[in-house]
């Protein structure tokens, strides 16, 4: 599975539109129950207002009725080991588990995975409702 998700993330950053930075980044991700999602980052000229691959990822898996993300394949051809931005972090904890993977990958492959939970130790959940005391 993770194989595959590499070579969707390197075959979506082709498609990027990264005129400002001229780094384009592809992520793939699978859901617990099969599905595949990719995309790729969508820069603007209002900076703030571009879209990261991860983001664009999981905007089409949220228009196919949503789903817990497994898996998240990553790559960037400029830049090795590329780790989601810090937003893109929150959006992945949103819908995954502290269990998701995070797959980092290079020119020939996925060269490290870790956990949701190591990349994004206490990330804002709100899953679960305080208790009142």
């Amino acid at each position: 599975m993770a194989a595959n998700l590499y070579r969707l993330a390197v075959s979506v950053s082709a498609k990027a539109h990264a005129p400002y930075s001229g780094l384009k980044v592809g992520a793939a991700l699978a859901t617990t129950d099969g599905r595949t999602y990719a995309g790729c980052n969508i820069e603007n000229a209002s900076y703030p207002e571009g879209w990261c691959a991860e983001t664009s990822a999981i905007s089409h898996m949220v228009v196919d009725g949503g789903g817990t993300i497994a898996d998240i394949a990553v790559f960037c051809s400029a830049i090795d080991l590329i780790t989601p931005c810090g937003g893109c972090r929150q959006r992945i904890a949103e819908f995954g588990s502290p269990e998701t993977k995070i797959h980092l990958c290079d020119g020939s492959g996925i060269a490290d995975t870790m956990t949701l939970e190591q990349l994004l130790p206490r990330a804002f959940d709100f899953k679960e409702p305080k208790s009142e005391k």
